[in-house]
């Protein structure tokens, strides 16, 4: 994936709505946001493909990002 494509990527998963992205399982979480932004860009079948094995890689990291945003504690920050 090209570095136009990961940015733009990222500020799908920075707008769309912390619940989404905690609440989809895996499978419609991946649709959902290969759909968002191919919104934005057309994707060619070697993208779309690139693009949802990229997500499937950070469904982790994408699901701590969205519970960082409901859950400020999440953040930690230790006094």
């Amino acid at each position: 994936m090209n570095p136009l494509l990961l940015r733009q990527f990222w500020s799908v998963v920075e707008t769309t709505q912390a619940n989404i992205l905690l609440h989809l399982d895996d499978s419609t979480l991946v649709r959902h946001l290969t759909h968002d932004l191919q919104t934005q860009r057309l994707l060619d079948a070697e993208e779309t493909t690139a693009v949802n094995h990229y997500i499937e890689s950070r469904l982790p990291l994408i699901r701590d990002i969205a519970q960082s945003r409901v859950s400020p504690e999440f953040c930690g920050s230790a006094i």
